[in-house]
């Protein structure tokens, strides 16, 4: 087994392809060790690595967080190693209990007034179709959370989560799109 590793935005954060699906459906964030142990095998194998503060799961990528303290080169071949491991035996990426729960996280909080309803879907679809699949090239992912008085709310998750360049991406980059297609939308803001 081969894992391709590329470098992200963000400087604490590496992006690892296994070269085979990680998750079908949806993404899975995890911040602390044992949530981690909680829902996922692999994730709970990646925070048992010291220096690892966050793992998040897409369709065909991992992305490690690791602390600023530790060197790439010092965490990258345990990491590697126990992505090796994880596929090579088999077991599932996700606990039953954890692809549920992660399904349910994404769509849990989300508030907007239901007159609003038809600007969210487009929200919504803009997000999925153009803002996305650019994010999860760099090892992220951004999920809808709200709309409310021209105001959409984003939460950042995986390499976006913490990177320097996330105003930059949010208030230029998808604020500007959304403005462009939705006129309602007067600013992007991040929340948790």
């Amino acid at each position: 087994m081969f894992i391709q590793t590329e470098a992200t935005p963000n400087p604490a954060t590496l992006k690892f392809l296994p070269g085979k699906e990680v998750l079908l459906e949806g993404t899975a964030d995890f911040r602390d060790a044992d949530s981690a142990a909680a829902s996922s095998p692999l994730a709970g194998k990646l925070f048992s690595i010291n220096g690892v503060t966050g793992v998040f799961f897409g369709y065909d990528f991992i992305t490690v967080t690791k602390n600023d303290s530790l060197e790439w080169q010092h965490l990258k071949p345990a990491i590697l190693g126990a992505i090796m491991e994880h596929f090579m035996s088999g077991a599932p990426v996700m606990s039953g209990v954890g692809q549920a729960a992660a399904e349910r996280a994404d769509q849990e909080g989300e508030f907007y007034d239901k007159a609003d309803e038809e600007i969210v879907v487009t929200i919504k679809e803009l997000l999925d179709t153009r803002v996305r699949p650019a994010v999860a090239q760099d090892g992220g992912d951004i999920t809808f959370r709200g709309y409310e008085n021209g105001t959409v709310f984003l939460n950042m998750k995986g390499s976006c989560a913490g990177c320097p360049s996330s105003t930059a991406t949010l208030k230029h980059g998808i604020q500007n799109l959304l403005r462009h297609f939705v006129p309602e939308v007067q600013q992007v803001e991040q929340i948790a």
